[in-house]
């Protein structure tokens, strides 16, 4: 039978005593927050074998490294003495803060400035953040990785400026859209990234899983994304949801430690997979996991649903309690924002690009500490004529 990674002895272990357990007790179905295990099934190896085929197919196509530049390669040229401020969900985000270096660094090449300015996770913080911003009166604003109707009076101060908004995680879809005030919003899709990464566990245990899913149930984004991750891992009955846990980001660092250590009490070996909808939650679950006993090779094994900071990066490649991560290509979306603000600024239409999802293991990512795809600085050097 395939398996994604080599089939290790404790991982056999560990899913022959969920596949009892499940037995005993005649399972049926996965329940939001159910304690039982994953089920087995009259099929044999696994509880789907039609959706494990898909789900292999998909994850073999998603782990390519080699994925050519697909990108824009024709725009206007660099607009010229032109100012960006960054306003930040969060800092503390390694996605946030990473898109924010990409911004940064394609500033650099095509010659603007760039603030950031951090709103610290709260309401009240990003609302003060957004009015800093607009009373700068920059040329761009970024909306990074915040809802703006959260903002909506000082979006609406923005407009009144003329100051365009290019959003990074800022609603749910890519591209242009309807939302007020927003020029376009750089993201991959998070339909792909929240499928892909439940196939994964799908594929990885071969159709029998019992999964906890984290969530920020605070950011929409985040929280649509979860909701996709559910309803890709239903679609296999010998996969349960053992527990969905609505951990806010910036309460992660003091809570995810105490919810690990429960969970493992609670669910002990029914627990063989994880998958969050950022890598940060793996930063500080791995101090449990360490304190339970847990190695950081073997079971839960855990996939982070966005993002691929650097730090997840090193999880992975030294097997440290992170297994995968489907990474944003932080560097080029930076690369993106900047480019949609010169079409902005040009008068032109977004480019409406969507990178493709990608899975990062340790036996792809060749000791690497980000998903950075080739091509783009070039193409986008070209375009801009720097």
């Amino acid at each position: 039978m395939y398996s994604i990674r080599s089939a290790a002895a404790v991982r056999t272990g560990r899913l022959a005593s969920c596949a009892l357990l499940v037995t005993a007790a005649a399972l049926t179905g996965c329940e939001r927050g159910s304690s039982g295990g994953p089920q087995e099934t009259a099929t044999g190896t696994g509880g789907c074998p039609a959706v494990q085929d898909r789900a292999r197919e998909a994850v073999r196509k998603a782990e390519r490294a080699d994925i050519p530049w697909g990108g824009p390669t024709s725009g206007p040229e660099a607009a010229s003495g032109k100012s960006l401020v960054y306003v930040a969900q969060t800092m503390t985000n390694p996605g946030v803060a990473g898109a924010a270096d990409g911004v940064r660094e394609a500033a650099r090449a095509i010659g603007w400035t760039v603030r950031v300015i951090d709103g610290g996770g709260t309401p009240a913080g990003i609302q003060a953040a957004m009015s800093e911003a607009v009373a700068l009166r920059p040329s761009g604003i970024v909306v990074g990785g915040f809802d703006p109707d959260s903002t909506a009076r000082q979006v609406a101060r923005a407009g009144a400026r003329g100051i365009p908004l290019v959003g990074w995680h800022a609603v749910a879809s890519p591209g242009p859209g309807e939302q007020p005030g927003l020029f376009s919003n750089v993201t991959t899709r998070v339909e792909g990234v929240a499928r892909i990464s439940a196939q994964w566990i799908i594929a990885d245990s071969n159709g029998r899983a019992g999964v906890v899913l984290i969530t920020d149930a605070s950011i929409p984004f985040a929280r649509n994304k979860s909701d996709l991750i559910e309803k890709e891992l239903r679609s296999c009955r010998g996969v349960r949801l053992l527990a969905v846990e609505n951990i806010p980001i910036p309460d992660a660092g003091s809570r995810t430690p105490r919810e690990v250590s429960s969970l493992l009490s609670r669910f002990q070996d029914r627990w063989t997979h994880s998958v969050a909808i950022n890598d940060l939650y793996f930063t500080d679950a791995a101090p449990a996991f360490r304190a339970a006993g847990e190695k950081g090779s073997g079971p839960p094994y855990n996939i982070g649903a966005g993002d691929g900071a650097p730090s997840a990066f090193r999880r992975i490649n030294t097997e440290q309690y992170q297994a995968a991560t489907v990474p944003e290509p932080l560097a080029l979306q930076g690369w993106q924002i900047v480019d949609e603000f010169n079409r902005a600024f040009s008068g032109r239409p977004a480019s409406g690009y969507v990178a493709p999802v990608h899975i990062a293991t340790a036996r792809n990512s060749d000791g690497a500490s980000s998903w950075d795809p080739t091509g783009f600085r070039e193409a986008y050097r070209e375009i801009w004529g720097r």
